[in-house]
């Protein structure tokens, strides 16, 4: 079949999610496992989320409103920006594609850092489109390696911030920098599918920036902190041109309206919101403080996870992890990644590695 496809698919693999709890329970007969492997909320979705998503399964029999018009018009309220400025897709994946599939072909170019978002790679490849992975700087994005990777043919600039799987961030003053001398060309796209949980006293809302660069996209996620990644719903805000171009390649009826139900309810709850950034930032905490002293190095994370150097095969700490019911995710040859857990979790998590790492 190799025949069939372009080389570049030929090359890649496919994603390979966090290992779900049911599949280790069928796997191992594991029955009480804990999943920290995919950055998910652990308190849930808002009730209200919930709630709103069982108001509207009668209505499931009738397709979505394809310009999703109360959606748009209630994130544009609560950002103060246009609606014409929002785009929304299946998740922040299915936008990342769709600026790749819009803006792109094989004669553009693309920039990210590495370790990055594996999806900014993948898309890249699966569209023929040649791209720079630029190595991050002390486990950082380097902005200014970022800006002399770009080339006369990059149409796109993606930097996820915080970034995952590191969970570092980029500060206000380096983020400016980059909005300000990236070429006219160039669309910058911030990623900031974490940014609830960034609490560093320089860490930028790209928001806010918007004019220092017409060519900007700032990507949003209903996935993270709102508890809602099975409804798949992320967004983005843009200028209306770049929105106007993505809406043209946009598969009509890409969101569900149980998760636009869902995601609006949630993005009320300001107290679930609250609750579940207040939970993240003291077990955060807990686990910068308390992983070193078994050996781990960790980074430091402004996100709802925390990366490790564990200084051997990661694989072999995964796999002995597994056998205890405990999910983390390698993202290297010897770091994991591991999402901050209810204080119960967490209580498993660093009661189970200090056998596993002897």
């Amino acid at each position: 079949m190799s025949r069939w496809v372009t080389d570049t698919i030929e090359e890649l693999r496919p994603y390979v999610a966090g290992k779900p709890v049911e599949e280790l329970a069928r796997e191992l007969g594991i029955t009480d496992a804990i999943k920290l492997a995919s950055n998910e909320n652990p308190l849930g979705p808002s009730p209200k989320a919930i709630e709103a998503a069982r108001s509207v399964l009668r209505e499931v029999h009738r397709y979505p409103d394809a310009a999703y018009y109360t959606f748009r018009e209630r994130l544009a309220e609560f950002h103060g920006v246009e609606m014409n400025d929002i785009v929304a897709g299946n998740g922040s994946n299915e936008l990342i594609d769709l600026l790749i599939r819009t803006f792109t072909t094989g004669e553009h170019h693309v920039v990210f850092a590495d370790p990055s978002f594996v999806v900014y790679k993948l898309s890249s490849m699966a569209h023929g489109v040649p791209f720079t992975a630029v190595p991050l700087t002390d486990l950082t994005h380097d902005v200014d390696k970022l800006l002399a990777a770009v080339r006369p043919e990059t149409r796109l600039l993606f930097v996820a911030n915080p970034n995952n799987p590191t969970g570092t961030h980029v500060g206000r003053a380096a983020v400016e920098k980059l909005l300000r001398e990236a070429p006219e060309h160039v669309i910058v796209v911030m990623d900031e599918a974490y940014i609830q949980y960034a609490d560093a006293d320089d860490y930028p809302d790209s928001l806010e920036l918007r004019g220092l660069r017409e060519h900007l996209v700032v990507l949003r996620t209903f996935s993270k902190v709102y508890g809602l990644a099975a409804m798949r719903i992320g967004y983005g805000v843009a200028p209306s041109t770049i929105v106007g171009y993505l809406d043209r390649v946009r598969a009509p009826f890409n969101l569900n309206i149980v998760g636009q139900a869902a995601a609006l309810a949630a993005l009320g709850d300001e107290q679930h919101v609250h609750r579940s950034v207040e939970m993240n930032g003291a077990e955060r905490r807990r686990l910068l403080a308390e992983l070193p002293p078994l050996g781990l190095a960790v980074a430091p994370s402004q996100a709802n996870f925390v990366y490790a150097d564990l200084g051997r095969p990661a694989g072999q700490i995964y796999d002995a992890l597994l056998k205890k019911g405990v999910i983390v995710r390698v993202v290297g040859p010897t770091s994991v990644r591991i999402t901050v857990g209810t204080p119960k979790e967490n209580d498993r998590l660093l009661e189970t590695l200090p056998g596993v790492l002897s």
